[in-house]
């Protein structure tokens, strides 16, 4: 099973995606924001390419768990990719996500001028990589076994 990870951001969206056994998720692509239908048409070429059976999405609660503005913007944005992918969209925490994608970037010295192109991807990858983690490891090995 294939599943897509996006981190929505006001100007980038990174996209991230998990192999094809649902256990590792990568960054992809980082897409810089234009308007509602050209950034929904950058995310349906990879629905297409690769076959994306489910989208995870991260979704910013603040520390003490419950909703901030940012919260409504996503909600927003998820009911137009259900609305245009008609595939299941998994809000997921992601609180700290881009502080750890920063973290992790830092520490393989990755340049700072760098780390602004990749970082929304890394932190779509984190939030993907956390959602693959709490899946039961048969649910994985049955989206092998149905390809």
């Amino acid at each position: 099973m294939r599943i897509l990870g996006l981190d929505y951001g006001s100007r980038r969206i990174g996209v991230a995606i998990c192999d094809e056994l649902g256990m590792t998720a990568q960054g992809l692509a980082t897409i810089t924001r234009k308007n509602r239908e050209a950034d929904l048409e950058q995310i349906a070429g990879f629905v297409r390419r690769y076959a994306v059976e489910k989208i995870v999405i991260g979704y910013p609660l603040r520390l003490d768990g419950s909703e901030g503005i940012q919260c409504g913007k996503i909600n927003r944005f998820v009911r137009r990719l259900e609305d245009r992918f008609s595939l299941p969209v998994i809000r997921r925490d992601e609180t700290l996500s881009t502080k750890e994608a920063e973290e992790i970037l830092s520490q393989r010295g990755v340049r700072r001028e760098k780390r602004r192109e990749v970082i929304d991807r890394v932190a779509a990858a984190i939030v993907l990589q956390g959602y693959l983690d709490t899946l039961p490891r048969g649910a994985r090995d049955e989206g092998a076994q149905n390809r």
